[in-house]
């Protein structure tokens, strides 16, 4: 799949970092730095632009070790990029920690991933079918 790019950022473009990775990095592309204290979120932009093909999207996710070492995590996770936007890429990011934290400018801050995806034809009906878990919600499974 061939990602059409813009980078208005000072950032090298997103690129994987081992031949198994499944997202690319996302970096902050900020003029200062941004203090997030607990329960803060802020709008982090990347300077990136991207034409998604149609069929696919663009998924924003959090990176592990921020998440692990600093309770920073993507607030709408995964944030989805449709295949016809346009605009800068920003990431929603969420202090969930009980200490401020600071972004710099070039920190990677979260992951992108793209998946495929198919729009759906709905199909109004009176019933739907039967299955063993029926209506069963939240839970209703069991823990073990």
């Amino acid at each position: 799949m061939e990602i059409k790019i813009i980078n208005k950022s000072n950032n090298v473009i997103p690129k994987y970092e081992t031949e198994g990775s499944a997202g690319v990095d996302l970096r902050a592309s900020i003029k200062e730095t941004i203090t997030l204290k607990p329960l803060e979120r802020a709008l982090i932009k990347t300077g990136l632009y991207l034409e998604i093909p149609v069929g696919f999207e663009a998924q924003v996710r959090p990176r592990s070790g921020l998440a692990f070492k600093h309770g920073l995590t993507v607030l709408n996770s995964p944030g989805t990029i449709d295949a016809d936007y346009r605009g800068e890429i920003g990431v929603i990011l969420v202090n969930l920690s009980n200490e401020a934290v600071q972004i710099e400018n070039e920190e990677r801050i979260a992951q992108l991933v793209f998946a495929k995806c198919e729009q759906a034809i709905f199909n109004e009906v009176s019933e739907l079918s039967e299955t063993i878990r029926g209506t069963g919600g939240f839970g209703s499974t069991g823990k073990k």
